[in-house]
Order: structure tokens, then sequence, then C-alpha cells
């Protein structure tokens, strides 16, 4: 096969570097530099199983034992990036060495998606120099430019604003301390001092009774008429459901959602505290009381 391109044709300018500075490969189907033999590869324009790695590799290894013993030291950068490129190459190479048939074997499909992987990572080593190199342009042009370092001109300094600082020294410390002092929590409101005003069931019931006792009956709106609040309007409601259960009391209303006569129908010697007895002074039932008198009297 006759030489592949060399670094005068056009291929040659768009080589990218590769950190082998200007190592060449002397091979059977190509003569140039090693740049562009990977811009080859990874165009497609020469294939891996071609190239011989091994020729390569010993080209490389006689170019740095020149470059040393011209030198006096090893170029170590140059050498990693040999091998970090080399041993991409070679993986590729095994992976392309592999055959084409159909795949029946989970572990040749595994290999070849390997392949495909060896070769994104050539094409990601070769983005990741073409980047290097547009930073190194970057800093090169950076590197001329230098900043302004004389005063600026009279009739421009009159331009500017004049600075006044109308505090000294400890105002400043003051406003330091202030800014970098803890910021408080939010507000705590206490609610010890709010409380419902307490009304006893019991004594509106007593009110109730006296009420109906001296007038036989009384509206249901007469009896809440002088109430003070919501609170003590439902205590009387409260009171007279209590009464009605121990049939002291009825109700009559003509109509649906019309007045409601309350009659008192209870004895007139009949005690409040023996109908009524508030939550909060009644005594808890003594828990399994019956069984246990049962129990006893077994």
């Amino acid at each position: 096969m006759p030489a592949g391109p060399t670094t005068d044709g056009p291929a040659g300018a768009e080589q990218e570097s590769s950190g082998t500075g200007g190592f060449e490969v002397h091979l059977g189907n190509f003569e140039g530099p090693f740049d562009l033999l990977l811009s080859l590869i990874a165009k497609h324009k020469l294939d891996i199983t071609e190239v011989s790695l091994a020729t390569v590799t010993d080209e490389f290894i006689a170019y740095v034992k020149k470059g040393a013993a011209d030198s006096g030291s090893w170029d170590l950068e140059q050498t990693s990036n040999f091998l970090l490129v080399a041993s991409t190459l070679l993986d590729l190479k095994a992976a392309r060495l592999l055959p084409q048939g159909d795949v029946e074997d989970e572990e040749d499909l595994a290999l070849l998606e390997a392949r495909d992987l060896l070769f994104a990572r050539l094409l990601q080593y070769k983005a990741f120099k073409q980047v290097a190199a547009v930073f190194g342009e970057r800093l090169a042009k950076e590197s001329k430019r230098h900043p302004r370092s004389v005063q600026l001109e009279p009739r421009y300094a009159g331009l500017l604003p004049e600075v006044l600082i109308g505090i000294g020294l400890d105002q400043f410390a003051q406003l330091a301390a202030a800014a970098m002092a803890p910021k408080p929590g939010p507000p705590e409101i206490g609610l010890a001092h709010i409380h419902g005003s307490k009304v006893s069931v019991k004594e509106q019931a007593a009110l109730v009774i006296e009420r109906l006792r001296a007038g036989g009956q009384v509206t249901f709106r007469g009896l809440c008429s002088d109430s003070p609040d919501t609170l003590t309007t439902v205590a009387r409601f409260l009171s007279l459901l209590e009464l009605f259960r121990e049939g002291a009391v009825a109700f009559d209303q003509v109509t649906a959602l019309g007045e409601l006569t309350v009659r008192w129908t209870g004895d007139e010697a009949l005690d409040v505290d023996e109908l009524i007895q508030d939550e909060f002074e009644g005594q808890p039932p003594a828990e399994g009381g019956a069984d246990d008198g049962e129990k006893d009297d077994d």
C-alpha cells in the first residue's frame, strides 16, 4: 500500500496535538506525524487494524531516548501522553479484531459495546486536546494585554464626584458590630392571659327554672334576652335540653322555624342540683364497678 498523507497535505493542517511533540511515525501504509495518524483513525480514514502499534511503540521509544540523550532528561509528560493514547489504540484494535458476524453471545455483545466505548474515549481525548489548544491561544493573547497603570487625565478626573464620608472609625465599628450581631428570633406572645369566660350550665338552669316557675311558660327568645354573650345563650339552651330529658319542661312550636315556647311541667319542689350537674363537678364512675360487685357476690 502506498505511503499515507504527510504534513504537507491539507489533512496535516487539521491535525490535533496529542502532546507527543514532533514525533513522526514511519509505517508501511503511513508516514507522518503521530498526531496526523490519530486524526486519520478518528475520522475513519485509516483502519486501526492496519496500523502496527508495536512499530509505533518502538519508534517512540527510540525518539524519547534520543531526546533524553540530547537534553539529559526524560520528558515524562510527553511519555505519559503517548502511553495514554497508545493504550487506547491498543484496546480499540483488540476490539476491532473481534468477529463481525451475528452476535449471539452476551459476552461478544459486551465486547462490541466496549469497542465503541474505546473509540468514544479516543474522540473524547481528541476533544480535550482541542479545548486545551483553545485555552492556550487565549492565554497567549491575554499575556500581551496590560492594565492601565497611569492616572486619569485632568479633564476626566474632574468628572468624578467627591467622596464624602461623614462618620468616623467608632461609628464604622458600631455599624459592623450591628451587622454581624445575631438576629433576634420572632417575638413570642404568651397565651396565659387568654382564657374563655366560665359559664355554668347549672347556674343557667337555676335561672331558667326560676323564670319558668314564675311565668308558667316563656319563649326561648325571652329566656335569652338578657344573655351577655353567645356562650351564656348556649349554656341556657343546654340546660333546657337537660330539663326536657328529665321531663321538667315541654316545648311548643306552632310553625316550623317559628317561635319556641317553653312550658314548666316539673314539680315545684324539684331541686336543680338533682337534675343537672356540670361536667367538671361530676365524679367519674368507678371502672368495672358492676363487674367487681358481681365478683364480690360470687
